[in-house]
């Protein structure tokens, strides 16, 4: 259905408070191919998930998109593990919720993030030590034309937060369903932030168990953007050679780091802009939580540009103190 003039208020999770000229949202693959046969999707048109990766600067002055394709279907399985199609519109929460309800191992470390499934496959989200690059087999798509395509996991070029689909020139592609493949033996990561300390409350590790854990430092940590405006992390953990971390520990012993296998050296944004003393700050409308500086919010009629401010701030912040850029992770419209 068209809606134009359309308020994109609950589409995205900082709570930002702008229009659409046009929207547009499609149940299934044969809907979307009549909305693009039928020429409804106007330049400059906008693809969205769940929002919660989103900060919207000002009104969108053409057609956003959005889809509602559902449905957890599997294609094969055996004793070991599962092949799963999942609809681009499935609520990333409740599809992880489903894999714990039927004992599928791989995505319990990913519970609680916002988002849908098609976002999920765009932004290669990641939480306690799993990517979910490494659950994906292949993305289908359809693109502006018309044209379907599926992707293998091989060719989405997936990275720390990185794909092919979030390239501008895939702009035109659109993701409709999600292929994972999870196991079905027992197997859990758990080698990340305090997720063993946690596992001390209970008898047992089980997926019910996992999850519930993931989800307690998630709430602990981060704030309901229900309650409070925010995407989540808005900063990428920055990545630096050897060389670089060294001289820096040299200065700060303390500091944390997570060693990557080509020499690299992840080092936690977060834990840089909490030293330079921006938890629990304000400036303006927009503030740095005070549980997890990774995270901006909106402490109530903020605009895009008063949390691009407070970003340019930190990140000048974190430059003149550690000489390293750090970059949003949010998607900046």
């Amino acid at each position: 259905m068209k809606k134009e003039d359309y308020s994109l208020l609950s589409h995205n999770t900082f709570g930002i408070d702008v229009k659409a000229a046009c929207f547009l949202e499609y149940r299934s693959v044969e809907e979307l191919h009549e909305l693009i046969a039928r020429e409804l999707i106007t330049m400059p048109y906008l693809h969205i998930g769940g929002g919660s990766n989103l900060l919207f600067t000002k009104d969108y002055p053409g057609t956003v998109l959005h889809s509602l394709i559902g449905g957890i279907e599997v294609l094969s399985e055996n004793d070991e593990e599962v092949l799963l199609r999942v609809g681009a519109g499935v609520q990333w929460d409740d599809f992880v919720s489903y894999c714990v309800e039927h004992d599928w191992y791989g995505v319990e470390n990913l519970s609680l993030i916002p988002g849908e499934v098609g976002a999920s496959a765009v932004q290669n989200i990641g939480a306690y030590g799993v990517e979910v690059k490494d659950l994906i087999t292949s993305v289908e798509t359809v693109n502006i034309r018309g044209e379907e395509r599926v992707y293998s996991v091989d060719e989405c070029g997936y990275a720390y937060r990185k794909s092919i689909f979030k390239q501008p020139e895939m702009k035109e592609v659109f993701i409709t369903y999600v292929c994972f493949r999870l196991s079905k033996k027992e197997s859990y990561t758990l080698d990340y932030g305090s997720i063993r300390q946690e596992l001390e409350n209970y008898p047992a590790v089980t997926l019910p168990v996992m999850r519930r854990v993931i989800i307690g430092i998630r709430e602990s940590k981060l704030p309901d953007p229900k309650v409070t405006g925010n995407a989540g992390s808005f900063f990428m953990n920055p990545i630096v050679p050897r060389v670089q971390f060294e001289a820096l520990q040299q200065e700060y012993p303390r500091i944390p780091f997570y060693e990557l296998a080509n020499g690299t050296v992840k080092i936690p944004a977060g834990w840089m802009i909490d030293q330079c003393g921006w938890k629990g700050k304000a400036l303006g409308p927009a503030a740095v939580h005070d549980k997890q500086a990774l995270v901006l919010v909106n402490r109530g009629g903020a605009k895009g540009s008063d949390v691009i401010a407070l970003s340019d701030a930190v990140r000048a912040s974190v430059r003149d103190k550690f000489g390293i850029d750090i970059h949003p992770e949010v998607n900046i419209v």
